[in-house]
Protein backbone atom coordinates (compact mmCIF):
# COMPACT_ATOMS: atom_id res chain seq x y z
CA UNK A 1 0.00 0.00 0.00
CA UNK A 2 1.42 3.34 -1.07
CA UNK A 3 1.57 6.70 0.56
CA UNK A 4 -1.88 7.80 -0.55
CA UNK A 5 -3.42 4.52 0.44
CA UNK A 6 -1.99 4.83 3.95
CA UNK A 7 -2.96 8.48 4.15
CA UNK A 8 -6.57 8.12 3.05
CA UNK A 9 -7.28 4.40 3.26
CA UNK A 10 -10.08 2.69 1.36
CA UNK A 11 -12.82 3.68 3.77
CA UNK A 12 -11.79 7.31 3.75
CA UNK A 13 -11.87 7.51 -0.05
CA UNK A 14 -15.30 5.83 -0.10
CA UNK A 15 -16.72 8.20 2.49
CA UNK A 16 -15.27 11.23 0.69
CA UNK A 17 -16.81 10.01 -2.60
CA UNK A 18 -20.18 9.53 -0.92
CA UNK A 19 -19.99 13.01 0.61
CA UNK A 20 -19.14 14.53 -2.77
CA UNK A 21 -22.05 12.76 -4.48
CA UNK A 22 -24.42 13.94 -1.72
CA UNK A 23 -23.26 17.54 -2.19
CA UNK A 24 -23.58 17.28 -5.99
CA UNK A 25 -27.14 15.93 -5.69
CA UNK A 26 -28.10 19.14 -3.90
CA UNK A 27 -27.28 21.14 -7.04
CA UNK A 28 -28.02 18.51 -9.71
CA UNK A 29 -30.55 15.67 -9.29
CA UNK A 30 -29.48 12.08 -9.64
CA UNK A 31 -30.04 11.19 -13.31
CA UNK A 32 -31.07 7.61 -12.55
CA UNK A 33 -33.63 8.62 -9.94
CA UNK A 34 -34.92 11.39 -12.19
CA UNK A 35 -35.32 8.92 -15.04
CA UNK A 36 -37.22 6.50 -12.78
CA UNK A 37 -39.55 9.29 -11.59
CA UNK A 38 -40.17 10.44 -15.18
CA UNK A 39 -40.93 6.89 -16.23
CA UNK A 40 -43.37 6.40 -13.34
CA UNK A 41 -45.06 9.71 -14.19
CA UNK A 42 -45.44 8.75 -17.85
CA UNK A 43 -46.86 5.35 -16.94
CA UNK A 44 -49.35 7.00 -14.55
CA UNK A 45 -50.42 9.48 -17.27
CA UNK A 46 -50.84 6.72 -19.85
CA UNK A 47 -52.86 4.64 -17.39
CA UNK A 48 -55.12 7.63 -16.73
CA UNK A 49 -55.59 8.30 -20.45
CA UNK A 50 -56.31 4.65 -21.19
CA UNK A 51 -58.93 4.69 -18.46
CA UNK A 52 -60.54 7.85 -19.82
CA UNK A 53 -60.58 6.77 -23.44
CA UNK A 54 -61.37 3.09 -23.01
CA UNK A 55 -64.16 2.05 -25.34
CA UNK A 56 -66.97 0.85 -23.16
CA UNK A 57 -69.23 -0.06 -26.06
CA UNK A 58 -72.42 1.58 -27.22
CA UNK A 59 -75.04 2.45 -24.64
CA UNK A 60 -78.77 1.87 -24.96
CA UNK A 61 -79.31 5.19 -26.74
CA UNK A 62 -76.60 4.46 -29.33
CA UNK A 63 -78.08 1.05 -29.96
CA UNK A 64 -81.55 2.58 -30.31
CA UNK A 65 -80.36 5.19 -32.84
CA UNK A 66 -78.41 2.54 -34.78
CA UNK A 67 -81.60 0.50 -34.97
CA UNK A 68 -83.54 3.54 -36.25
CA UNK A 69 -80.85 4.19 -38.86
CA UNK A 70 -81.30 0.67 -40.22
CA UNK A 71 -85.07 1.03 -40.72
CA UNK A 72 -85.58 3.33 -43.78
CA UNK A 73 -84.37 1.04 -46.57
CA UNK A 74 -86.31 -2.05 -45.47
CA UNK A 75 -89.39 0.10 -44.83
CA UNK A 76 -89.16 1.65 -48.31
CA UNK A 77 -88.77 -1.76 -49.94
CA UNK A 78 -91.61 -3.35 -47.96
CA UNK A 79 -93.85 -0.31 -48.55
CA UNK A 80 -93.34 -0.56 -52.30
CA UNK A 81 -94.25 -4.25 -52.24
CA UNK A 82 -97.23 -3.35 -50.04
CA UNK A 83 -98.40 -0.80 -52.63
CA UNK A 84 -98.39 -3.50 -55.30
CA UNK A 85 -100.33 -5.83 -53.01
CA UNK A 86 -102.81 -3.04 -52.20
CA UNK A 87 -103.26 -2.27 -55.91
CA UNK A 88 -104.04 -5.92 -56.64
CA UNK A 89 -106.42 -6.46 -53.73
CA UNK A 90 -108.44 -3.21 -53.99
CA UNK A 91 -107.82 -1.41 -57.30
CA UNK A 92 -110.59 1.18 -56.73
CA UNK A 93 -109.23 2.36 -53.37
CA UNK A 94 -105.71 2.31 -54.77
CA UNK A 95 -106.69 4.52 -57.71
CA UNK A 96 -108.44 6.97 -55.32
CA UNK A 97 -105.26 7.33 -53.29
CA UNK A 98 -103.16 7.74 -56.40
CA UNK A 99 -105.48 10.56 -57.50
CA UNK A 100 -104.68 12.25 -54.20
CA UNK A 101 -100.96 11.97 -54.98
CA UNK A 102 -101.60 13.73 -58.29
CA UNK A 103 -102.51 16.88 -56.32
CA UNK A 104 -99.08 17.07 -54.64
CA UNK A 105 -97.17 19.97 -56.26
CA UNK A 106 -93.97 19.23 -58.17
CA UNK A 107 -91.63 21.24 -55.88
CA UNK A 108 -92.74 19.07 -52.96
CA UNK A 109 -91.85 15.94 -54.94
CA UNK A 110 -88.46 17.49 -55.73
CA UNK A 111 -87.93 18.19 -52.04
CA UNK A 112 -88.85 14.61 -51.14
CA UNK A 113 -86.46 13.33 -53.81
CA UNK A 114 -83.66 15.55 -52.50
CA UNK A 115 -84.17 14.43 -48.90
CA UNK A 116 -84.20 10.75 -49.82
CA UNK A 117 -81.22 11.16 -52.17
CA UNK A 118 -79.13 13.01 -49.60
CA UNK A 119 -80.00 10.51 -46.89
CA UNK A 120 -78.94 7.49 -48.91
CA UNK A 121 -76.10 9.36 -50.63
CA UNK A 122 -74.60 10.46 -47.31
CA UNK A 123 -74.92 6.96 -45.95
CA UNK A 124 -73.23 5.48 -49.02
CA UNK A 125 -70.49 8.12 -48.89
CA UNK A 126 -69.86 7.27 -45.24
CA UNK A 127 -69.28 3.61 -46.08
CA UNK A 128 -67.13 4.43 -49.13
CA UNK A 129 -64.90 6.73 -47.07
CA UNK A 130 -64.65 4.22 -44.24
CA UNK A 131 -63.61 1.42 -46.60
CA UNK A 132 -61.14 3.66 -48.43
CA UNK A 133 -59.56 4.68 -45.12
CA UNK A 134 -59.21 1.02 -44.10
CA UNK A 135 -57.53 0.19 -47.41
CA UNK A 136 -55.06 3.09 -47.06
CA UNK A 137 -54.19 2.13 -43.49
CA UNK A 138 -53.73 -1.51 -44.50
CA UNK A 139 -51.49 -0.48 -47.40
CA UNK A 140 -49.39 1.78 -45.16
CA UNK A 141 -49.06 -0.96 -42.56
CA UNK A 142 -47.88 -3.42 -45.21
CA UNK A 143 -45.51 -0.88 -46.73
CA UNK A 144 -43.80 -0.12 -43.44
CA UNK A 145 -43.70 -3.71 -42.22
CA UNK A 146 -40.35 -5.35 -41.85
CA UNK A 147 -39.48 -8.02 -44.38
CA UNK A 148 -40.11 -11.59 -43.38
CA UNK A 149 -39.79 -14.84 -45.23
CA UNK A 150 -43.42 -14.46 -46.40
CA UNK A 151 -43.39 -10.85 -47.64
CA UNK A 152 -39.75 -10.29 -48.62
CA UNK A 153 -40.52 -10.06 -52.36
CA UNK A 154 -43.44 -7.65 -51.89
CA UNK A 155 -41.42 -5.55 -49.49
CA UNK A 156 -38.50 -5.31 -51.93
CA UNK A 157 -40.85 -4.22 -54.75
CA UNK A 158 -42.33 -1.47 -52.59
CA UNK A 159 -38.95 0.00 -51.66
Amino acid sequence: MGFWGRLFGRQTVGSVGKAVSDVVEVFRPNATELSKMNHETRIAVLDQFSGEFAHTGPGWFDQFVNGLNRLPRPLLALSTIGLFAFAMTDPVAFSERMKGLAYVPDPLWWLLGAVVSFYFGARELHYVRRNKRRKVLKHLAQRHARPTAHNRDQWAEGQ
